[in-house]
């Protein structure tokens, strides 16, 4: 069994920063791409970054040049600083990880965490 237990969520003001964790434990033998979504009320969910093993990045015009992701593999951690919060970015957020269980498992399986909650006040 794999869990991903999310952290650092909260309320901030609009220009203000947070930087939320998760953290990957249990089964694991290896950790594909791993990422964070956001869901605000009302709306579907969506991509806020991404990051291969290799530090590789990738980010939605919306959060490219306030976010940033990064991870550490040794700990299976992912993480996300947010600056220069809007308003708009108030949302539970998601972090995922593809995970290979063990030796015997071929492929990789999307895994979830329960969700943090960020609130940005104008």
């Amino acid at each position: 069994q794999v869990q991903l237990v999310e952290s650092g969520g909260g309320l901030v003001q609009a220009g203000g920063s947070l930087r939320l964790s998760c953290a990957a434990s249990g089964s694991i033998t290896s950790i594909n791409i791993m990422g964070w979504y956001r869901q605000a009320p009302g709306k579907e969910r969506e991509l806020v970054a991404t990051i291969l093993p290799n530090g590789l990045t990738n980010y939605p015009t919306s959060v490219k040049g306030r976010f940033t992701i990064s991870r550490d593999n040794a700990i299976n951690t992912v993480y996300l600083q947010m600056n220069s919060l809007k308003p708009e970015d108030t949302a539970v957020y998601y972090c995922t990880a593809d995970v290979r269980p063990t030796i015997a498992t071929p492929t990789y399986r999307a895994y979830w965490g329960q969700g943090t909650q960020v609130t940005v006040s104008s």
